[in-house]
């Protein structure tokens, strides 16, 4: 096996415990405020996910904080504005984060593709 491929492979596990990882807890729900713990992920996640939220403009108020540094997992706070249902806006913030991230990778290999050394 190639280095390259044993990197692959042990980079891959990674991702997969990580995802694996990856837990949700309610901790306050209503007809327009929603209060999650986010465990298996910190600061990367919970930022990309706060910053679409507060393009949507039926969020009142997006925010999130992770208790502590060296542990990864976050606390999300969604209060959405007038009836709009704080689950149903929070599962269309990450549908865009995961299409953002494939346009990402498109635009990606499209450069990695069309690069030429100087």
């Amino acid at each position: 096996m190639l280095k390259e491929e044993k990197h692959h492979l042990i980079m891959e596990k990674i991702q997969f415990m990580r995802v694996n990882k990856l837990k949700v807890n309610v901790l306050k729900s209503s007809e327009n405020e929603m209060k999650l713990e986010v465990e298996g992920v910190g600061h990367s996640l919970l930022n990309v996910l706060q910053k679409t939220l507060l393009e949507d403009d039926t969020i009142e108020v997006a925010g999130y904080h992770v208790p502590h540094p060296l542990i990864d997992s976050g606390i999300l706070y969604v209060h959405t504005k007038e009836k709009q249902k704080p689950e149903a806006v929070i599962l269309n913030a990450t549908k865009k984060v995961l299409d953002l991230s494939k346009d990402f990778q498109k635009a990606l290999k499209k450069a990695s593709k069309s690069y030429k050394p100087k």
